[in-house]
């Protein structure tokens, strides 16, 4: 009897440490893989409009740019330089971080906070053709809509204090583990 029993106990943990690791996994966030952005849509990198100088800001301001992102400058006649914030604010492009001026460059965005990006042609940038990028830090473990206090699940099975007996056959437990994976899997 006390093997049926304890059998019956080792089937109902392993089978509720099954469940909670499946719930777990389907509230869990979903992972985003890195995207690549197209610089401008399908405008591309250009010399702005004398009335939209600030063209590109606003693309980039629309956009949520993650660490392992891409961003992709595809322009002719032109260059593209990621610079320090100096170099952006002055349009100063005598010493880049990094020079392109192959037409089609991508740019991996491998660290959080700002990039400065600005064209190469020193008339460009004063018109308007920079762009700041601001790439968001990494999520914590914790999901941003999780409480911030601890939580613990209620148990399943009634709390016993020294001197009751709860008696549960292996038949029960099973009912009640159909119960909870029927619960769970409407959530």
């Amino acid at each position: 009897m006390a093997s049926s029993s304890s059998s019956c106990s080792m089937f109902l943990f392993n089978s509720l440490m099954m469940l909670f690791f499946l719930f777990m996994i389907m509230n869990a966030p979903p992972l985003e893989a890195s995207r690549d952005f197209k610089v401008g849509d399908d405008s591309g990198w250009l010399e702005p409009d004398i009335n939209n100088v600030t063209l590109y800001n606003q693309w980039a301001g629309k956009n949520r740019f993650q660490i392992g992102d891409s961003l992709v400058f595809e322009y002719s006649n032109d260059s593209v330089l990621v610079v320090d914030k100096w170099g952006y604010y002055h349009c100063d492009n005598s010493k880049p971080i990094i020079a392109f001026n192959n037409g089609n460059s991508t740019v991996k965005l491998n660290r959080p906070g700002l990039f400065y990006f600005i064209s190469g042609a020193s008339d460009h940038c004063k018109k308007g053709q920079r762009m700041i990028v601001d790439v968001m830090s990494p999520r914590s473990p914790r999901s941003a809509n999780a409480p911030s206090g601890s939580y613990s699940a209620p148990s399943p099975f009634p709390s016993h204090s020294s001197g009751d007996s709860v008696s549960v056959t292996c038949s029960s437990l099973v009912m009640a583990l159909i119960l909870v994976a029927n619960i769970a899997s409407l959530a």
